[in-house]
Formats: structure tokens, sequence, C-alpha cells
């Protein structure tokens, strides 16, 4: 009896002494994934929200980032999103049309923003925000828009006029838009993913490409294109976006910190966007591979005469109404 009395209190004593411990739950953990370098603006802001969420938080939360397609390419990493292989991504805004959402193909339209001023009264205002909330019902939260900047066109040859791009094959991203400015051109459009660019130019897959300055040179494209035109024909940039339901299963105040880091990052991504592609540009010089052409007023105007009525063609697609709004907020004149 005694025994068993004394067995019976060891026995409470371990369990009290195991309720008394302190029980440390993991830390939430954020992956992070996107497909260019850790180098070019996205890389760096990227890095720069996974500090951010890391100090805010004390450690609640851990970003985890993978860049260069080290996860996923282009085509897979939206699907991997939906079905919460990984929680973040900062896909360029091209990505969006094949979701269903084609209203953000408007960013894709060719001379649409005469310089980021414009541009941000679009990402920074009401249509923004209108835009990302139609993601919600695709399992999708959109939380900001990061810049890049604008694109130049490349190849192994020169090009200061439209003409120089005829019979190319030039590499895009998924995009009708694109497909339809290429065709404008009477270039061949070839869609890659952007993993797969480097080695398809060096190989003759395709002859060229379209980029700001700063996935040119990151990429060291430079190795493989002799010849790069200033076109600022197109306007690259990201949403950062989460999967809906991990963003609403969050705590309140852990929701608050990442709003807190996300409004930091992109601030501090859209800082360094112009900085870092006018930085590449000199480095794109310097390396004294590609010949850099920087055009006339003359011969930009000449592809934006060709290029221009791409809109027109792609507003059934996009929506009249979502181009016209983007027109009446940056003051567009045809």
């Amino acid at each position: 009896m005694l025994k068993t009395v004394t067995k019976a209190l060891a026995a409470l004593t371990i369990s009290a002494a195991i309720l008394a411990t302190p029980v440390f739950a993991e830390p939430i953990a954020i992956k992070f994934s996107h497909v260019v370098a850790v180098d070019t603006p996205k890389g760096q802001a990227a890095e720069f929200f996974k500090k951010r969420v890391e100090e805010l938080t004390q450690g609640k939360v851990k970003v985890e980032v993978y860049p260069n397609s080290q996860l996923y390419k282009d085509k897979e990493e939206m699907e991997a999103l939906q079905m919460g292989a990984v929680q973040m991504l900062a896909p360029s805004l091209a990505k969006f049309g094949p979701l269903g959402v084609k209203d953000f193909e408007v960013f894709d339209l060719p001379y649409i923003f005469n310089g980021y001023d414009d541009l941000h009264k679009v990402t920074q205002g009401p249509i923004g925000q209108q835009l990302l909330a139609k993601l919600e019902p695709k399992g999708v939260k959109g939380l900001a828009y990061w810049d890049n900047g604008f694109k130049s066109l490349s190849a192994n040859t020169p090009i200061k006029t439209p003409a120089d791009l005829k019979g190319k094959k030039l590499r895009i991203q998924s995009s009708k838009v694109l497909e339809a400015q290429m065709q404008a051109l009477l270039a061949i459009p070839q869609t890659l993913a952007f993993s797969e660019v480097y080695q398809a130019l060096q190989t003759g897959v395709v002859d060229g490409t379209e980029n700001p300055v700063s996935n040119f040179y990151t990429q060291k494209m430079q190795e493989v294109q002799k010849h790069m035109a200033l076109t600022d024909h197109g306007y690259l940039g990201y949403a950062v976006i989460v999967n809906k339901k991990f963003w609403d299963e969050l705590p309140a105040d852990i929701r608050s910190q990442l709003d807190i880091a996300m409004k930091e990052a992109t601030d501090y991504a859209n800082q360094i966007a112009k900085e870092k592609n006018d930085k590449d540009l000199e480095a794109v010089k310097a390396s004294g591979k590609t010949e850099v052409t920087t055009l006339t007023p003359a011969e930009k105007e000449a592809f934006r005469a060709i290029l221009v009525p791409v809109h027109d063609k792609m507003a059934d697609r996009i929506g009249k109404e979502t181009i016209d709004a983007v027109y009446q907020a940056v003051g567009f004149k045809k």
C-alpha cells in the first residue's frame, strides 16, 4: 500500500513539474520565394523585409527567402502559393493574367507610364488597391507593389528603330500583352522562365529580350548580348502576395507587425529601384561587352508610335474601364 502511494505521489510530482515547465511555441515560418538574384531591387527588398520582420516580432516569425528560382520557376510559384507550399511571393505583375485577373496586364501596356511619378499614382492610389482586392477570390492576399524599373531591349545586333527587331526571337514573360507588343514590332515572342533566359541567349534559342537594367546585369546578360537600347518602353514591377488562408489565420498582433515591416520594405524597394538600375547601367557600359544606345527623342517616338496601338488591341482582354482609369490617373495622351 505504501509503495502504491509513493508511486502515485512521484507521478503527481513529475506531472506538476511538466506542467510548470514553460512551453515555447515554434516560430511561425514564412517561405518567401522569388526568381531573381539577391542583389536586384526585389532581392534586396526581400532581405530587408526578412530582417525587419524578425526584429519586430522578436523572433516569433522567421522569414526564409529563396531567390533565383531555388524552389520554383515562374509558372510554378503561383500554384505553390495557392497550395500553401510557400507563404509569400513577389511575382511580376504579368503573372496575374494567367491566374485569371487580367486587369493587372494594364501594367504591361507599352508607354502607359511616363516615369515613376505616373506609375505611383496607380500603385500607391485607389486603382492599385482595387486591383489587389481582385486577387482574394483566388486565395491570394495582395500586400504591396514593389518597383523594379523601365525596360530596355537587347539583341546581338544594333537597335535604333523598330525595324531592327523584325524577325528577331525575343524572350518575354507569359503575357498576351507582351506577345502583342512584340508582334507589333514584327518580332517573334518567345515565352521562357526567367531562370532559362541566359542559356537561351547563349545558345541562340532566342535572339534578345526586354529587361530593366538591374535584371539584365545581375543575370550577366551582358556576356551574351552585344547591344542594348534604352527604350523605356514598358514597366516591370511586382506585387508582394501571401496565401490568404495563412494570412487570415495569423494572430492579429503578428499581422500588424508584418504590415509595418512590409510598409518599410516597400519604401526601401521603391527607393533603391531607380538607384540600382542607374548603377547597373554604368556597370553594363563599363563591362565593354554590351554597346548601350540612348535613343534620341525622335527614335523613341518611333517606338511609341508602333507600340501604343497595342492598348486598343488589348482593351477587351484587360478591360477598357481599367485602362481608362489608369489613363485618367496619369493624364495619358495617345
